[in-house]
């Protein structure tokens, strides 16, 4: 081992063995040759997949990024193990915040992640409420953020990059096993994997329903009309075709229905065929998520070169039914909303050492997408002034369809300067095409310098390319809402553009003995056509639209410790997110706004000035685990004397668990585990309702026990 690799190598090893934050140092020293084919065909089949795994890491850099690993023994210590879903996995990670409908923002950004699975891009499902993918499933998930390098584009607010579990590291068995508890939630689960010769298989399934499918809208501790059922089910499949090739075929699936929760006690604005009165609580919205994909992949090496090419699909639809009299009656409008999206991918990624202080890796990626949406809606006829002139209402249909095409294409160089300096620099270019064709080459430079054994610093720059989430544009037909309860101002663009961004980057990770590590990082980004989305009518469906600028700055503080039985982690981060001036999508605004935000900077409405997360684990003897995790966040925005001009209250959740090992003669281990969710019963809002593109208020959870029996076979 060289020397620059022994002290990488001890400086990212001391990392806390749960959760744990790193400087990212070069993805791979320049790659050592690879093993004889002789060597390699000596191998057992286990060998041969965990030398393919490490090859296919080697195709991914992180040079010049931060990049925060959760691996599986910490997911084991949240609070709800397993069954922790994965938005809340992910909001351990510094600079993660939550929002309401199970919405993250990282850095500053909405929405704008990009998940990978297996270093396969998965393309984004369109919003909703429901989770895609399995906590079940995750055997490390990394966040990747900041100055990326140039292999990663298109969603570019974070890489959430998710190793799975697979049958040759995992051996032959299964598991079963249920959690269940408050607010009427039953979720069983099944796994089971294994491997055979050159077969492996991992593949798992759930079912989860409960009372609490989206956030209550009101501070009861129970809400109204807010069921929920949802089933989740993944699978990956491999086969070695030879010691230096792999065939895999990974596939999930998630189908969930939502009721939508209800705030009593409001009052009708319109009549509906002689009826005045409608009691808000009996409304009966809902809606329904799918989502399908698969991927089929080959990886390998050709001579020195690593690779993987990848073919996969994916089909997303949401459709929300509005309680047709009831939303009516309260709007003004009656939204039957169908969106669907089928994407096709292509994506191949390749990586050639260059003698002994280069590696060059390259790759290609293109998308094709068709989206059709449809809106079939109810108004009222109404005056020039909004008035309606009659209660009996009137159908109008407005749907389109829309293809897009995305095409990418990379090239970077990671240069070992010494033994203590690595530079990745690269060029991307990125291509979109929908309604219009627009393109740009994008830079990238990133550094990693080992100041010390225990001392890493990075800094990087990236320029990003993000183009309009296809399955979230809207083309309304504004003319044909002329003359109703329902009219839209026609106020300029209605169709969202691509953002553009400079990003800056820079941290350190420093390691405190051989049991504590700390991280700083800070940020900063200036953006042109700034995106962002938000819910513009009744229907619970996000809208993109863009700012003029935006400007988005951070500071991040991460520390980690973990020695014998005790683990901990800790993380704190400050951020301003700001926008000027929206240039698309106006008709969803209020001319008041609109004129306010020409000429100002406001908040971004999922701005927060101060979040943190951290958590505690000690093993009592070897069956036996107590942990603490909690979230803190000092709110998001909402309206004051201008859009988006004052916060929500400052909100703290804690977590608890103590989990057991029951050893039975018979049957072997039984795994339990009580988890006690919001442990205080703090009463704390995400959302009031108000600010620009939220339309309704949202509560946090209330405390609430949950029992998990899992048994291995």
């Amino acid at each position: 081992m060289t020397p620059r690799l022994l002290a990488l190598s001890l400086a990212f090893a001391l990392a806390a063995p749960a959760i744990h934050a790193t400087d990212a140092p070069a993805a791979t020293d320049p790659p050592a040759a690879p093993p004889a084919p002789a060597q390699v065909k000596q191998l057992g089949a286990v060998d041969v997949s965990v030398a393919l795994d490490q090859a296919r890491n080697a195709l991914s850099p992180d040079t010049g990024s931060s990049q925060y690993v959760i691996d599986q023994q910490a997911i084991a210590q949240l609070p709800l193990g397993d069954a922790t879903p994965v938005n809340q996995v992910l909001l351990q990670a510094p600079g993660v915040v939550q929002d309401s409908y199970g919405g993250l923002h990282v850095r500053g950004d909405h929405a704008n992640l990009q998940y990978r699975i297996n270093g396969v891009i998965i393309p984004e499902s369109i919003s909703g409420f429901g989770q895609t993918l399995d906590t079940r499933t995750i055997q490390s998930v990394k966040l990747l953020d900041g100055a990326l390098p140039a292999q990663y584009g298109l969603r570019t607010a974070a890489v959430v990059d998710i190793t799975t579990r697979n049958g040759h590291d995992l051996g032959k068995g299964g598991s079963v096993g249920i959690t269940g508890g408050s607010f009427g939630t039953l979720n069983p689960n099944a796994s089971v994997w294994g491997s055979k010769d050159r077969w492996s298989w991992f593949l798992t399934a759930n079912y989860l329903e409960n009372d609490v499918g989206i956030e209550n809208p009101t501070s009861s501790r129970k809400p109204i009309h807010d069921h929920s059922n949802q089933i989740k089910a993944f699978g990956d499949l491999s086969y070695l075709i030879n010691d230096d090739t792999r065939l895999s075929f990974l596939f999930g699936a998630a189908n969930s229905r939502f009721q939508i929760p209800n705030n009593p006690g409001q009052q009708p604005s319109f009549g509906y065929l002689g009826l005045t009165d409608f009691n808000s609580a009996d409304l009966n919205e809902r809606q329904r998520e799918t989502t399908r994909f698969g991927v089929l992949s080959l990886q390998g090496k050709l001579g020195r070169t690593d690779y993987q090419v990848a073919l996969g699909q994916r089909y997303s639809s949401l459709q929300f039914t509005p309680d047709r009299i009831g939303d009516l009656m309260f709007n003004g409008v009656a939204s039957a909303i169908d969106r669907s999206n089928r994407a096709s991918t292509l994506q191949a990624d390749f990586a050639t050492p260059l003698g002994d202080s280069h590696t060059l890796r390259y790759g290609v990626y293109g998308s094709f997408e068709r989206a059709p949406s449809r809106n079939n809606a109810w108004v009222f006829p109404a005056d020039a002034n909004g008035n309606p002139t009659s209660t009996t209402p009137i159908p109008i249909l407005d749907g389109n369809r829309l293809t897009a095409k995305t095409w990418s294409a990379y090239v970077q160089d990671e240069w070992s300067i010494g033994d203590k300096l690595t530079i990745n620099y690269g060029l991307r270019g990125d291509q979109y095409q929908a309604f219009r064709t627009e393109s740009q080459l994008s830079p990238r430079l990133g550094a990693v310098y080992q100041a010390t054994d225990s001392t890493v610093l990075h800094a990087g720059y990236s320029r990003y390319f993000t183009p309009p989430a296809t399955e979230a544009i809207t083309t309304a037909n504004i003319a044909k809402f002329n003359g109703t309860t329902n009219q839209l101002p026609d106020n300029g663009n209605n169709t969202p553009l691509s953002e553009r961004a400079d990003y800056f980057d820079a941290g350190l990770s420093q390691n405190i003995g051989s049991d504590l590590t700390l991280g700083l990082d800070a940020y900063y980004r200036r953006v042109q056509r700034l995106q962002d989305e938000g819910q513009f009518g009744a229907a619970l469906v996000y809208s993109t639209f863009n700012y003029a600028r935006g400007r988005i700055k951070g500071v991040e503080f991460t520390a980690n410790y973990g020695r014998g039985p005790l683990s901990a982690y800790f993380n704190l981060a400050v951020a301003r997110a700001m926008g000027q001036r929206v240039i698309t999508s106006q008709y969803n605004f209020s001319p008041l706004d609109l004129a306010y935000v020409a000429d100002h900077w406001i908040f971004l409405d999922h701005d927060q000035r101060v979040s943190s997360s951290g958590g505690v684990s000690y093993a009592l003897g070897d069956g036996t685990r107590v942990g603490a995790n909690y979230l803190f966040g000092s709110g998001l925005r909402k309206n004051g004397a201008v859009p988006n001009g004052a916060s929500m209250p400052a909100y703290f959740q804690l977590n608890l668990s103590v989990s057991h090992d029951v050893e039975f003669a018979s049957t072997g281990k039984l795994h339990t585990r009580l988890a006690l969710i919001n442990a205080l019963d703090r009463v704390y809002e995400l959302r009031d309702g108000s600010g620009i593109g939220v339309g309704a208020p949202q509560f946090g959870p209330r405390r609430g026990v949950y029992l998990t029996l899992q048994k291995d076979f």
